[in-house]
C-alpha cells in the first residue's frame, strides 16, 4: 500500500522542505536500510536490475535505500544532493507486463542518476519509456503486478509523477501534497508523456482533448472526485493542509504514526519500514530511516551524508536471496510481535513510553547540532550527526533486549 507526504519550504516551520513515507508490504518482508557509495562505472557496462538489465550510466551518485531484501529496487531513498523519492502502487486500465523495470527499479535508478528532483524525474520518465515497467512485485508472486506512482522531492521543488504502463503524467507540488495508491493527478498534469492524450481518445477513455482528466478516466476501479477524510489519501492531505507552517521532521514522524485510517498499517500487509527527511537549502540534510517494521513501535535514526561511518542495516545492498534472522528488522519483527494490536496493554505502554523519550532525546540532540553548525565545520558537523546515527541505533538496540 504505502503513504508518501511532502511539504514545501513555503509550508514548514523552518522555511526547508520536509518529506517522509510508510512503505506497507508484506509484513514477513524485510525492508533494510543499505548504502550506495559513489561509483564510476566503464563505457558499455549494464546493471542487473530485479528482471532485466539495463545500460549503467558513467557515474552513480551516493545514495542510502529502503529496500525490500530480495529486491534490486527500494521503497524510499535520499541521495547526497537532496533528492529523496517514495513509490506508491497504483492500478490503471493499461495493460501490466510480465516483465520489466519494477517501480522500486526505477526509483532507485532515479535517485541515483538524479542531482535533482526534475532530473530524476527524467530519469525515470525516460527509462520507463525505453523499458517499461513490470515483474512480479512481492517475493516469489509474479502475479501481483501494479503500476506506480512516485512523489519526488529536493531542497527547492517536488513533483508527483503517476504512470500507467508506459504512458506517464506530472503536477509540480506548490506547498504540500501526499499520494496513497490511487492515480491522483488531475486534469492535463503540467507535463506529460507526448500522445497520451490521443491515446487516451482512441482508447475511449475520454471523447477529446477538453475531456482529459488523467486520474479519473485511467484509474481502475473508478475513483471518486474527492477522498473522504477518513481515507488515507483525505487524512494525509488533512494533516498537511491543517499544519501549514508547523510542519517539522518530528511531526511528519507522527504523520506516519496515524491510526484511525491506517497510514500506520498494521496486519498482513503493515509499515515495514518508514522514512522522513529534512531537506535543507544549506545541503546539511538529515535523514531518518526506521529500518524495522511500524513506526509506533520503532524510533527513527539520522542519516547524513557522506555515509561512511554510519550504522546500515546490512554491508551492501540487497537482492538477498533469503532472509537472516540476525537482521535488526528481523530481530525487531519478533520482539514487537505481542505489541502489534492496536489495544494498549501496560507492558506495551511501557515500551513505547521508551521509544518516545529515546526518540525526543535524539530530535533535540540533532536540533542542537544544527542550531551550532555556523560555528562547526562541515566536517565537525558531519561526525556529530555520524555519533548521533551510532547513538541511535545502540539505543534501538538495548530497546528490544
Amino acid at each position: 500500500m504505502c503513504d508518501t507526504l511532502v511539504a514545501l519550504g513555503n509550508s514548514t516551520k523552518d522555511g526547508n522542505v520536509v518529506f517522509g513515507k510508510n512503505s506497507d508490504r508484506p509484513q514477513s518482508e524485510a525492508q533494510l536500510v543499505t548504502f550506495l557509495p559513489r561509483r564510476q562505472y566503464s563505457k558499455g557496462e549494464e546493471v542487473k536490475c530485479t528482471y532485466i538489465s539495463i545500460p549503467q550510466v558513467s557515474e552513480t551518485h551516493e545514495t542510502i535505500l529502503s529496500q525490500p531484501y530480495w529486491m534490486f529496487g527500494a521503497e524510499m531513498a535520499a541521495n547526497s544532493f537532496g533528492v529523496v523519492i517514495g513509490n506508491e502502487a497504483v492500478y490503471s486500465r493499461e495493460d501490466y507486463q510480465d516483465s520489466g523495470l519494477l517501480g522500486m527499479d526505477l526509483l532507485r535508478l532515479g535517485v541515483e542518476r538524479g542531482q535533482s528532483a526534475k532530473e530524476a524525474l527524467n530519469v525515470i520518465t525516460d527509462l520507463l519509456e525505453k523499458f517499461g515497467q513490470g515483474g512480479g512485485c512481492a517475493y516469489g508472486e509474479q502475479g501481483w503486478t501494479y503500476h506506480n506512482s512516485f512523489l519526488i522531492a529536493d531542497t527547492k521543488e517536488a513533483y508527483v509523477l503517476e504512470t500507467a504502463d508506459k504512458w506517464w503524467i506530472a503536477e509540480i507540488v506548490k506547498n504540500v501534497r501526499s499520494i496513497s495508491n490511487n492515480l491522483s493527478i488531475r486534469g492535463k498534469g503540467d507535463m506529460r508523456r507526448k500522445g497520451i492524450i490521443q491515446h487516451a481518445i482512441e482508447k475511449g477513455y475520454c471523447k477529446d482533448d477538453n475531456d482529459f482528466d488523467f486520474a479519473m478516466i485511467f484509474s481502475d476501479p473508478q475513483i471518486p472526485d474527492k477522498f473522504s477524510p477518513n481515507t488515507r489519501e483525505g487524512c494525509s492531505l488533512a494533516m498537511l493542509n491543517e499544519n501549514k507552517q508547523k510542519i517539522t521532521p518530528a511531526l511528519m514522524m507522527e504523520f506516519l504514526r496515524e491510526h484511525n485510517v491506517g497510514i500506520c498499517m498494521h496486519g498482513s500487509f503493515q509499515s515495514t519500514g518508514s522514512q522522513v527527511s529534512h531537506l535543507k537549502k544549506d545541503g546539511k540534510s538529515i535523514h531518518w530511516f526506521t529500518g524495522a517494521s511500524l513506526p509506533c513501535l520503532n524510533i527513527f535514526k539520522p542519516y547524513i551524508f557522506p555515509g561512511q561511518g554510519q550504522i546500515f542495516s546490512t554491508e551492501k545492498p540487497g537482492p538477498y536471496k533469503e532472509l537472516d534472522s540476525s537482521w535488526f528488522w528481523s530481530r525487531h519483527k519478533e520482539f514487537i510481535r505481542p505489541y502489534k494490536r492496536r489495544s494498549i496493554k501496560p507492558e506495551k505502554q511501557e515500551y513505547i513510553n521508551k521509544l518516545s523519550d529515546v526518540e525526543k532525546e535524539l530530535l533535540s540532540d540533532v536540533e542542537n547540532v544544527t542550531n551550532q553548525e555556523t560555528s562547526l565545520s562541515s566536517n565537525d558537523f558531519t561526525k556529530k550527526i555520524i555519533t548521533l546515527n551510532n547513538k541511535a541505533w545502540e539505543l534501538a538496540e538495548e530497546l528490544i533486549k
